[in-house]
């Protein structure tokens, strides 16, 4: 494990984060003592808009913008170790390889439904780097370090957006600590897989990323296939909720393309992006509202589309990969597990085109509520439920036996 020591540029970032937590708690006090109907209205509420005589017009239903670091001040100040940047760079390098085919290695993308604890992540990623070390032959292990949670109407939306789980939205501290956990996994020895939900935020984490999801619910989404465009890793997207393959197939094809869009730059300035195009996307199977996707007559019929969209020498027509977890598995982690010993069988009789596999593991298996950290049981997913650590042992090693038996056909 990699030593780190706080930097000036670190402290400096903390404080201001302090500070706007500070800032938002008074806001929200004066708030509640406050009988005003309309927020905007109180004159402890100071804002841009009223100096300058549009507060008529402009911003009627936002109540605060509260400025960020930008990507470069953060990077700066939180910086990849030699090790961690050697690992990213060799870590990409293999998933693109087993993607293709060139290696015949399985791509397993595994870890907690969500970040929540920094304690409890290190200590997973620590076990899962001794398995990776032991399994490396066979599987290419990638843990999920997932920061940001798409809801399907409203609920805790992950570390960056509510690091202190309480609904406080520090999202100053949220990143920074974010980009810090990134930072102890890497130095951990093992490589990152996250999703990409908010389009700026993958300035400030994203060069410590081996592999990237785009979501189910952001897969049809405009912004985020130019994102994907953009970015410097293989990116899987995921087949829609309604179960719809063709959509996924299209952002892998519109990813691939170049792009120029609305973002920002490293200053956080706003900035016109100009994109070259990532030609390392795929497909992810995940299930439907309607039922799983992962049999074999499913992986059969998603690449027959793929393949009748892509080129012949892309990532997204030779494989796909499998999340065990979602409209797979119903969210249940046992069945969870069978359907990734399911996969396990299938690839040691020899089935082709299933280039890795996804699955929500933790220390302890099931989920439980989001609330503060001291009222939470350690190492318990507060979202999905998850595969117990002790079972996630015996899955890999299974699934690292079907990679064996399957070269031997």
């Amino acid at each position: 494990m990699v030593e780190r020591t706080e930097s000036s540029d670190t402290a400096a970032l903390e404080a201001h984060a302090q500070q706007a937590a500070r800032h938002r708690a008074y806001l929200h006090t004066q708030i509640a003592k406050s009988d005003e109907a309309n927020p905007l209205n109180l004159p402890t509420v100071q804002r841009w808009e009223d100096e300058v005589g549009l507060a008529p017009i402009l911003n009627r239903r936002v109540l605060e913008l509260d400025a960020l670091p930008s990507p470069a001040t953060v990077l700066q100040a939180l910086p990849l170790s030699d090790f961690a940047r050697q690992l990213v760079v060799e870590s990409r390098e293999e998933t693109r390889a087993v993607l293709s085919g060139e290696d015949d290695r399985l791509l397993v993308i595994v870890g907690p439904c969500s970040i929540h604890d920094p304690q409890a992540a290190l200590d997973y990623a620590r076990r899962l780097g001794t398995v990776r070390r032991e399994l490396e032959d066979d599987l290419l292990i990638i843990m999920r370090v997932y920061f940001e949670k798409p809801r399907t109407t409203i609920g805790w939306k992950g570390l960056i957006n509510d690091p202190d789980l309480d609904g406080s939205h520090k999202i100053n501290k949220g990143l920074l600590l974010a980009r810090q956990i990134l930072l102890d996994v890497l130095d951990c020895g093992v490589a990152a897989a996250t999703e990409f939900l908010e389009p700026t935020s993958p300035q400030y984490i994203s060069d410590a990323v081996t592999w990237g999801a785009i979501g189910a619910r952001n897969t049809e989404s405009q912004v985020h296939r130019q994102l994907a465009s953009g970015l410097s890793m293989p990116v899987g997207f995921k087949n829609a909720t309604d179960g719809s393959v063709e959509v996924a197939v299209d952002s892998v094809y519109t990813a691939a393309q170049q792009h120029t869009f609305f973002g920002i730059d490293h200053q956080g300035r706003a900035a016109a992006v100009e994109t070259l195009g990532n030609p390392d996307c795929h497909v992810v199977l995940r299930g439907s509202s309607s039922g799983p996707n992962y049999d074999a007559v499913s992986v059969a019929d998603a690449l027959s589309v793929a393949r009748s969209r892509l080129s012949a020498d892309s990532l997204g027509a030779h494989g796909l990969i499998i999340d065990a977890s979602h409209g797979n598995s119903g969210k249940d982690e046992i069945q969870q597990a069978r359907v990734v010993r399911s996969v396990a069988a299938r690839l040691a009789e020899g089935e082709r085109g299933i280039s890795g596999i996804m699955m929500e593991s933790f220390i302890q298996g099931g989920n439980q509520k989001a609330a503060p950290l001291a009222q939470l049981e350690y190492g318990k997913s507060v979202t999905d439920k998850c595969i117990a650590w002790p079972e996630t042992e015996d899955l890999l090693r299974e699934l690292a036996a079907a990679v064996r038996a399957r070269r031997e056909l």
